[in-house]
């Protein structure tokens, strides 16, 4: 079947604040609270019906793509989000990496546990975030989704069953160690309609929103419309293919381009 889900990561508050990781590249990803908003008001607006959990959207047989909303990292604008979906009654998809909670610029256990109390799906974004995922061992990667969702299901007192891939470095190996961890739902950043499944995990693609998103094309992805999808998709094949070529340079590579900028 095909979701249309959304992926965000920091919203800015007033005043410019930033949460959740720093550095030029997480940057991109800061919509500001205003624009934020805007384009949850003109999704309302075109599609009339609110975001579904995953469960809800993968057991979804009426007509239509199902939207989702997604917010990775657990930074700390994550709390002004949950709060303001939960206004609407909308439900999302918070993913947290468990080493980063409580650290500034990010959750606490309690902001966490309060993302679950105004009915949000809290799910694993890893450990400790690895810089390149699908690089790591198989070690490695159980201890990243296993300890994971450990301290999650420790902290939230109930299963934890959906994850986001961090950085975007998703492989065959993340998907199995995932799934291997209890993962019933893991979201890639493959920017893709079509879910897919591996090892009984449901594969779920998500359409970026950066800063320089415009607000049209959000609105037309939660739609479900193909173009800004295919347009996506294209420079994500484009940087897949420099992420081959140049290897482990490549997030060096990006940072000096990013910091050039």
């Amino acid at each position: 079947m095909k979701l249309a889900t959304l992926m965000y990561h920091d919203v800015v508050g007033a005043g410019g604040v930033r949460g959740g990781f720093e550095g030029a590249g997480p940057a991109l990803y800061a919509v500001p609270a205003d624009r934020f908003e805007r384009q949850m008001d003109e999704i309302v607006a075109a599609l009339g019906e609110p975001p579904l959990s995953a469960g809800a959207a993968l057991g979804h047989g009426g007509p239509g793509t199902p939207w989702l909303l997604t917010v990775d990292d657990g930074g700390s604008s994550a709390a002004a989000v949950g709060a303001s979906l939960a206004r609407r009654g909308w439900p999302a998809h918070f993913f947290v990496v468990t080493e980063m909670v409580g650290r500034p610029g990010f959750l606490d256990w309690d902001g966490v546990r309060a993302l679950v109390e105004q009915g949000h799906v809290v799910g694993s974004h890893s450990r400790t975030h690895p810089a390149r995922m699908a690089d790591c061992t198989d070690a490695q990667l159980e201890e990243e989704w296993t300890r994971s969702v450990e301290a999650l299901e420790r902290e939230l007192g109930g299963r934890v069953a959906c994850a986001s891939v961090p950085g975007g470095y998703y492989s065959a190996a993340v998907g199995e160690a995932a799934a291997a961890a209890g993962i019933e739902v893991l979201f890639t950043s493959e920017p893709r309609r079509a879910t897919g499944a591996l090892g009984g995990c449901a594969l779920v693609g998500r359409f970026a929103v950066r800063d320089s998103t415009p607000d049209a094309a959000v609105v037309a992805a939660a739609r479900g419309s193909a173009g800004p999808w295919l347009r996506q998709r294209a420079a994500w094949e484009a940087r897949g293919l420099a992420k081959r070529v140049a290897g482990r340079h490549y997030e060096r590579l990006r940072r000096a381009v990013l910091a050039r900028r």
